[in-house]
């Protein structure tokens, strides 16, 4: 069992950059694929970034791409997305995941969540 914790979320206006933290916590994540999804109000959830064991390969769904970067620190068991040049659409609940599989299969852990909000 992998418990997730998300943390750096808050409020920023267009154009500043936020850095979201992972924690995971329950076994080593070394091995596992990770990444971030997103929730906007009314919205259904959409996939965000993702990034494989090793860190060799990512992926970025398209509005994102150039602006976000995600990253990982095995040895801290940790995850991250570095978010630039913020837009208002960037606006929802950012959650971070594991899976067992490759970059487009499901993920099976979930985070509780964390609010990003961008607006002037």
């Amino acid at each position: 069992q992998v418990h997730l914790v998300e943390s750096g979320g808050g409020w920023v206006q267009p154009g500043d950059s936020l850095r979201l933290s992972c924690a995971a916590s329950g076994r080593p994540i070394s091995s596992d694929t990770m990444g971030w999804f997103r929730q906007a109000p009314g919205q259904a959830r959409e996939y965000v970034a993702g990034i494989t064991w090793d860190s060799v390969r990512t992926r970025y769904t398209d509005s994102v791409k150039g602006r976000f970067a995600i990253s990982r620190d095995n040895a801290r068991n940790m995850l991250f997305l570095q978010m630039n040049g913020m837009k208002p659409e960037d606006t929802a609940v950012y959650y971070c995941v594991l899976g067992t599989g490759g970059l487009l299969d499901p993920y099976s852990f979930w985070g509780q969540g964390t609010q990003v909000t961008v607006s002037s």
